[in-house]
């Protein structure tokens, strides 16, 4: 008896400890993906500069720069979700006592995951996968049955399918929904709490 309740503890804890582990690796690919951008953000801007400069400007950099900035913003707050540097009020929770406070940081966390699940659900009908897959990918005669233009809109200088832009989105909620599931498991004293190599250090002292 005995032994099927410590399997029945060990199969429940590894939901959680796979969780914060995918949420880990997520992290670090996010790390790279933040310091890719800002080195494109960085080019583009300067390369701008140089050639309004000598009157050969290049249009689709503005647009380029643009949807950098969108997408740096995008997965820059998705690190920020899991590195707890998101921003709180925390007026309320400083006079609540330590149980107090910790019972109020899960509740926001728990908000934090159904605003994720929201924002999929959103995007899963914004997108309409089965909708397009029931067209045969034919994006016309989606627009024409739904009045879903988005997979026939094409950026202006650019010319790429708007809808690649905007993937950023699903993935936003769905990396946020994991990064707040993992903080939501180390605020319940589910997983130890981990270590976040190649980030500045945790933000407990800056959100609580």
């Amino acid at each position: 008896m005995n032994n099927k309740v410590a399997a029945a503890r060990s199969r429940s804890m590894a939901v959680p400890e796979a969780i914060v582990a995918a949420s880990g690796c997520l992290l670090r690919i996010e790390h790279r993906a933040i310091q890719a951008l800002m080195f494109l953000l960085s080019v583009l801007i300067l390369l701008n500069v140089v050639t309004r400069y000598t009157g050969y400007p290049i249009y689709w950099i503005d647009e380029s720069a643009v949807y950098s900035v969108v997408w740096l913003t995008f997965i820059g707050a998705s690190a920020m979700t899991r590195m707890r540097l998101d921003f709180a009020v925390t007026m309320l929770t400083e006079r609540f006592s330590e149980r107090g406070a910790a019972i109020f940081r899960a509740i926001a966390t728990l908000g934090v995951i159904l605003f994720g699940i929201a924002l999929g659900v959103m995007c899963w009908l914004w997108l309409d996968p089965v909708g397009i897959a029931q067209a045969g990918f034919d994006a016309r005669e989606y627009a024409a049955g739904s009045f879903n233009f988005i997979y026939t809109e094409r950026t202006q200088t650019l010319n790429w399918p708007t809808w690649v832009i905007y993937l950023i989105m699903p993935l936003f909620a769905l990396s946020m929904t994991l990064h707040a599931l993992a903080n939501l498991f180390e605020d319940l004293g589910l997983v130890a709490k981990q270590e976040l190599p190649g980030f500045a250090a945790n933000a407990d002292g800056v959100v609580n």
